[in-house]
């Protein structure tokens, strides 16, 4: 958004910029949303409620323009936010970060974050017990699921209740790692019984599955 000063400020009144607001038109594309026009020519797009008080035919001074640019910048992080979303869920933080990456103002990343937030679009619980119960599915194990939502933002507490509830403490843990040692172990039936020990187990840590029953099902299926 660029501006001209066309007159000085002075302490009782703050200086004017070059042109008057000409339209405020709703935004065909998010109704939610206003297009501020100034001399003909579309200055900035923002929230509707960054409008109150505007008028067609006011002129711009500093205190306006500065208004406009934070609501500009408020009204661009929403719209990715939403873009970002309709193409899949996300953590908070993560998602944050991503917007950090290209550039938008921590104030509006902010804003934009709350607001998806009181639309019910994001919810740090609902995501992990999502993201938990897809990747059991696609047989990864709680260690990696973990490791994974620690690196979105995701808080432990919030992961250690998803985690709980995919793997309850008192459920068999030990039919998935014991598949993907039995099918891994069969494509390495030509190496030595220490070299697959240690592929296989290396094969579940990466799945996610660690510890005793890791070891209990790489033993199972090579032989003990």
């Amino acid at each position: 958004m660029g501006y001209a000063a066309s007159a000085p400020r002075t302490a009782e009144s703050p200086a004017l910029i070059a042109g008057r607001i000409t339209d405020l038109q709703p935004d065909p594309r998010r109704p939610a949303s206003v297009r501020v026009l100034v001399d003909g020519q579309l200055f900035c797009t923002v929230g509707a409620d960054s409008c109150r008080g505007l008028t067609v035919g006011q002129p711009l001074d500093e205190q306006v323009v500065e208004r406009l640019a934070h609501a500009a910048d408020a009204e661009a992080a929403v719209r990715m936010v939403l873009r970002s979303l309709e193409r899949r869920a996300y953590a908070r933080a993560d998602l944050g970060r991503k917007l950090t990456r290209r550039g938008h103002p921590a104030e509006a990343v902010e804003y934009a974050l709350e607001h998806a937030g009181r639309l019910g679009l994001m919810d740090d619980a609902a995501f992990a017990r999502s993201y938990v119960q897809m990747r059991a599915r696609r047989g990864r194990g709680p260690a990696r699921v973990v490791r994974d939502l620690l690196i979105m933002g995701v808080a432990r507490a919030l992961i250690d209740v998803a985690v709980a509830a995919e793997w309850p403490p008192e459920a068999d843990r030990s039919t998935v790692p014991l598949e993907l040692a039995a099918k891994r172990a069969a494509q390495l039936v030509d190496l030595p019984r220490p070299v697959r020990r240690r592929r296989i187990l290396a094969y579940l840590a990466r799945r996610g599955f660690t510890g005793p029953e890791a070891v209990d099902a790489v033993a199972k299926a090579i032989g003990h």
